[in-house]
């Protein structure tokens, strides 16, 4: 096609010679026409080819960092750290599905006549401890970790979700809104926070940016029918504090280290028991190049369950959406790195409080760190 182009271009100059030299021009003026529809045929190929290009490198993961564990499953995960020591009771520990029914601060029945399963409506001490959790991560962030607190928006089209690698791959886990809108429900504050610098060339003497923003997440949870069915584990709607930072490649992983020290900090100052998990190649996420995993005690399963992912996605978030900088605010733009992390996912930490904090009349004691967001409520009872 260039070939051809060039062709084209010489041609227009043969025509002027041959008027110049008292020529009949007519000949090239017929391969010009000849060509010029070859031409558009060729364009037409190769839009085609580069749409098919395109939508096939977009369903390639990012590399591995060179420290991740090469594994297959969860199962070869490595831990990093544990913190606490999960507490021992006299009595057996009750699920938070148990608890907060009978505390009257869950209700899944009426949830599930409104809106189906895997919904939940949370009233009087149980809504209030929501609100607690969600101020008290956001003060903790924003005032000592140091983040920028953001309220975005919380339907993103298309182009955002592509650039944070939820779509095209994932689709099939995004609520769309009907009718003529091109706009998706968030399945988290990482897309439009990633997002806010879409397309943009940053000062790099400005790096490390820190966001910090609470929203609802949504969530079809496709394909996992019979995984965690009961409960508040895994919901369509749960709130979220989330972490997103933009990075120097020499800044990223000294940052992902931070940022999950972050969130970690949260269980620590609700004196909730937790491990670090280094996430393997075969269990990490599609955008991800290094992953850790932080899993708070349930007693009721006698197990540690996912309460935030962190990861350093390096440039891959940062190539899709055009995010850049310049190292010293001039000179050559190159690629961010962009991290992400939950810091902490909230439906996840109220199930972690309900049933470490359990007592064996039923009650739920408070942590002291959120007394002061409960109006001083101390312990969690039906009548609360």
């Amino acid at each position: 096609m260039e070939g051809l182009k060039r062709d084209q271009n010489a041609a227009g100059q043969a025509v002027a010679r041959a008027k110049k030299a008292g020529e009949d021009p007519s000949g090239v003026f017929a391969e010009n026409k000849a060509r010029g529809g070859r031409i558009k045929g060729l364009e037409a190929e190769l839009a085609t080819i580069d749409e098919q290009r395109d939508a096939l490198l977009l369903t390639l993961p990012n590399l591995p960092h060179e420290t991740v564990p090469v594994g297959a499953s969860a199962a070869d995960n490595t831990e990093v750290r544990k913190w606490g020591t999960p507490g021992e009771f006299s009595f057996t520990p009750k699920p938070h599905w148990d608890l907060g029914v009978a505390l009257g601060i869950l209700d899944f029945e009426r949830a599930t006549r409104m809106s189906g399963a895997r919904f939940a409506v949370l009233m009087g001490a149980g809504a209030r401890l929501e609100r607690a959790l969600i101020n008290f991560m956001l003060d903790i962030h924003t005032v000592e970790h140091g983040y920028c607190e953001v309220e975005p928006p919380f339907l993103v089209n298309r182009q955002a979700l592509t650039g944070t690698g939820n779509l095209p791959k994932f689709e099939d886990d995004l609520f769309k809104i009907a009718g003529d809108w091109d706009l998706f429900l968030i399945p988290t504050a990482e897309v439009p926070l990633t997002n806010l610098h879409r397309e943009e060339i940053l000062d790099g003497r400005l790096l490390p940016l820190k966001y910090v923003a609470y929203t609802p997440c949504f969530r079809s949870e496709a394909g996992s029918y019979g995984a965690d069915v009961r409960g508040l584990i895994r919901q369509h709607q749960f709130d979220k504090v989330e972490l997103v930072k933009f990075a120097t490649p020499e800044q990223s992983h000294d940052e992902l280290e931070q940022l999950t020290r972050n969130a970690e900090t949260i269980l620590e100052r609700l004196g909730l028991p937790y491990r670090r998990m280094l996430l393997c190649t075969g269990d990490m996420g599609f955008a991800s190049a290094k992953t850790y995993d932080i899993e708070v005690w349930l007693p009721s399963q006698n197990t540690y369950r996912e309460i935030s992912s962190c990861s350093n996605t390096e440039s891959f978030q940062a190539r899709r959406a055009q995010i850049r900088f310049r190292p010293d605010g001039a000179g050559k733009a190159q690629l961010a790195h962009t991290l992400n992390g939950s810091g902490l996912a909230v439906g996840r930490t109220l199930i972690a409080i309900l049933e470490n904090y359990q007592q064996e009349n039923g009650s739920v004691v408070v942590p002291e760190a959120l007394r002061s967001y409960m109006r001083g409520l101390e312990v969690i009872t039906p009548a609360a």
